[in-house]
């Protein structure tokens, strides 16, 4: 369990597996953010296969162990780990195809929303829940998947979207049946993984370049009100639902 990282034939395959819904505590964005690192820095690499084992990608943030936790020290590596962990994505020396299952949810778009590829379960979901959890982020990473007014409305509402929904705006690249997802995604990092390692380096940092926005300055700013939130007290009560399982009692 946790995360592991196997190199063959030029494909690196990262592997989350930490039950029940794979939400990654402070140290486990962190270490992602190592693996995934490491991956794109192995001169053998020229492809990483981003996936994850169970009931689905990414359930985000684990917002027990923030709960448990005296003070805001969670708070603050939760916010440092998943940024450290998006920017790992993005920053990655060789392409990363997501494979997707199940929900992938918070930071689980940050995570596809700044891979190059995405391949998905047809059984997959994607949302941002975070206003409902007192909190905001990622909609830097949502609205690399769909248009704006999509991505406002899935923000505003924490509505979620299916991968043949996102297949049809041409951010996910195949939908296939679940148990066919990790082939699907092999497939397509092969076809990478044939051409020269040099040239495929060479044009993921061109392709990060040319990029219309920094994902990175983006997502920070965004963190900034998941603080002023938290101060308010508002984040607290949301959290404090969701780990209890009551509806949330908002007094502003």
């Amino acid at each position: 369990m946790g995360i592991t990282s196997t190199v063959s034939e030029g494909i690196a395959e990262v592997v989350m597996d930490n039950p029940p819904v794979n939400a990654l505590t402070v140290a486990g964005w962190f270490e992602l953010a190592d693996v995934v690192t490491a991956a794109g820095r192995d001169p053998e690499v020229r492809a990483v296969v981003l996936r994850a084992e169970g009931r689905g990608f990414n359930a985000g943030v684990d917002i027990k162990e923030m709960q448990a936790t005296e003070g805001f020290d969670a708070l603050i590596g939760a916010n440092r780990g998943c940024y450290a962990a998006f920017a790992a994505v993005y920053d990655c020396a060789v392409p990363v195809v997501a494979a997707v299952n199940g929900f992938c949810l918070g930071g689980g778009i940050g995570l596809v929303g700044n891979a190059d590829i995405i391949v998905a379960s047809d059984d997959a979901t994607f949302g941002l829940p975070e206003v409902d959890r007192g909190a905001l982020g990622a909609a830097t990473h949502l609205a690399r998947l769909v248009p704006q007014h999509k991505m406002r409305a899935m923000v505003y509402t924490a509505a979620t979207v299916t991968a043949q929904e996102l297949e049809h705006y041409g951010s996910v690249l195949r939908v296939v049946p679940r148990e066919e997802l990790r082939d699907a995604a092999m497939e397509v990092a092969g076809s990478i993984a044939a051409k020269s390692g040099t040239v495929i380096r060479a044009a993921k940092e061109s392709l990060n370049g040319i990029d219309l926005w920094d994902v990175k300055r983006s997502y920070r700013f965004e963190q900034g009100f998941t603080f002023e939130l938290n101060l308010s007290g508002v984040s607290d009560e949301a959290r404090d639902a969701f780990v209890a399982k009551r509806d949330t009692e908002f007094t502003k």
